[in-house]
């Protein structure tokens, strides 16, 4: 059983995405900062949906519109009485990949753990671009956020994303090694498959930005490791920034914000980032590399900062850990404006929901 939680669940939340965005975009600055998360695991979820909020559990089905609409209701749920302002959720076109899959290691999951095959991938030859089965955006099911956007309360924002972005993609299908390549080897097909993926993402988006309630598009695509980026910043800026410019010029088009979550030491492109694709907030942040409130005082004139609470104390840490590392973050950032309360990277499956709830309830807490 979870330990009880102090000021969790709220008993009369009160979403205001309003003030959410004037925050983050450095109109308004009063109050306490707001939260923001990019994923929670349903690992860890469910104990809270179940024991802290009272309700049943239900696994979506695919194809099952009914159950589906109860596991959303239930999402709703989560979010809004955890003190969130708005929802974020994903889903992608189905792109096959090859996965390495093996049982989730965390306490009281049952679920599985899938990695990107880093040596194999279904595509290292002109003839196996043509044969790929390339997803059809017309076929895709967008229910799931046509729903939220139609069941959202009063005062909630909608964040959504396809899953995975540009580069992700690009490296999941040729494999990380046959990437690296093809770069040097075949860079016409590199630029062709890059191309091919970024306009379904395109139209993907396109789909889900006339939705009333969406207010950013936040894609992850994580172009980093813990010293630089994965591939180098030119090949970056050659074949994948320029998707996530295109992005950020539909949200924009539509009024809505463009955030970016991206692992790893991406520093030699956030100037591109900022400047040329023009993002609005930055997310995932590793202490080793750059905590966050440094680059806070860095970027804070030009985007947000979005979390920064490092996945190895939440997962890691005791309760006193996460409340000191939060209370400390929030102290540094919250002064400068552009600043949302969150983890450093997503709430996995073997993070203690105690560290998770504490993280939520310092920062619930804090006065300025």
């Amino acid at each position: 059983m979870m330990a009880p939680a102090h000021a969790l669940p709220l008993t009369k939340p009160k979403p205001d995405c309003t003030r959410f965005i004037a925050y983050l975009t450095g109109r308004s600055n009063d109050g306490r900062p707001p939260l923001i998360e990019y994923l929670v695991d349903p690992v860890v979820m469910r104990p809270i949906v179940t024991q802290l909020l009272g309700r049943e559990w239900v696994e979506p089905v695919v194809g099952q519109r009914e159950s589906m609409a109860r596991y959303l209701d239930n999402f709703i749920a989560f979010w809004l009485q955890l003190g969130y302002d708005f929802v974020r959720f994903e889903v992608g076109l189905p792109f096959p990949k090859r996965r390495l899959d093996a049982p989730d290691p965390a306490p009281g999951s049952d679920r599985v753990r899938s990695w990107a095959d880093q040596h194999h991938g279904p595509i290292s030859s002109w003839a196996d671009y043509e044969l790929y089965p390339w997803p059809d955006v017309c076929a895709f099911d967008f229910y799931p956020f046509e729903y939220l956007n139609e069941h959202l309360p009063e005062g909630m924002g909608l964040v959504v994303s396809h899953g995975g972005g540009p580069y992700e993609h690009l490296s999941d299908l040729f494999s990380y090694e046959g990437l690296c390549l093809a770069l040097h080897d075949q860079p016409d097909l590199v630029r062709a498959v890059a191309d091919r993926v970024g306009a379904l993402m395109l139209c993907f988006y396109e789909h889900l930005v006339d939705l009333d309630r969406v207010i950013a598009l936040f894609p992850g695509d994580d172009m980093g490791f813990r010293t630089s980026t994965l591939v180098s910043p030119d090949h970056l800026r050659y074949y994948t920034l320029p998707w996530h410019r295109r992005f950020a010029a539909l949200a924009h088009e539509h009024g809505k914000l463009y955030w970016l979550h991206s692992c790893g030491n991406i520093l030699a492109i956030m100037p591109d980032l900022i400047d040329w694709v023009g993002i609005d907030g930055k997310h995932s942040f590793e202490d080793a590399i750059l905590p966050a409130e440094e680059f806070h005082e860095r970027y804070s004139q030009r985007i947000a900062t979005l979390g920064g609470v490092d996945v190895d104390i939440l997962g890691r840490g005791t309760v006193e850990d996460v409340r000191h590392r939060t209370r400390r973050l929030i102290e540094r950032c919250a002064p400068l404006g552009r600043f949302a309360v969150g983890s450093g990277n997503s709430i996995p499956s073997y993070v203690p929901v105690p560290n998770y709830l504490a993280m939520l309830e310092e920062a619930l807490s804090f006065s300025s």
